[in-house]
């Protein structure tokens, strides 16, 4: 059984929705007994964490903490962290792409989810394509494409 908590800091009301998101999105990574949160701040505590843990001194859409960074870890329960996802952020990416929030919301916090089970478009092309075709599949199957 999985878990996980969307904590919201930021005051945004209209995310019931991504508790089927994460769900499905733990299902087809064939994740199970896992815990994570999800956390909803505004763009200046967002610019600090990016500032602090990545040393780039501007706001960002999402960012993801992985507690997880052994595959010998075995535990009864995988912990497999937080993502940071900016409102503000989300909401200005939502119009400047023309998707509506809840498509934009729902891909930040799969995007967010995949780099918590080791994801990472950043090391080269091919890992890019496969993470944006997992997060375009798994969005298509929910039904959630603008």
């Amino acid at each position: 059984m999985n878990d996980f908590s969307i904590i919201d800091e930021y005051g945004y009301d209209n995310y019931e929705y991504l508790n089927e998101v994460i769900e499905y999105s733990l299902k087809r990574m064939n994740v199970s007994n896992a815990y994570l949160s999800v956390i909803f701040i505004n763009d200046d505590h967002m610019q600090e964490l990016n500032k602090q843990y990545r040393n780039i001194d501007k706001t960002t859409d999402v960012l993801s903490f992985a507690f997880e960074d052994n595959e010998e870890i075995n535990l009864p329960v995988r912990m497999l962290g937080d993502i940071y996802v900016s409102i503000p952020k989300m909401q200005q990416q939502a119009k400047e792409y023309d998707h509506s929030e809840k498509r934009e919301l729902s891909f930040l916090v799969v995007h967010g989810l995949l780099h918590l089970l080791g994801y990472d478009h950043t090391r080269s092309k091919e890992e890019e394509e496969r993470q944006f075709a997992l997060q375009d599949e798994i969005l298509a199957n929910l039904d959630i494409v603008m």
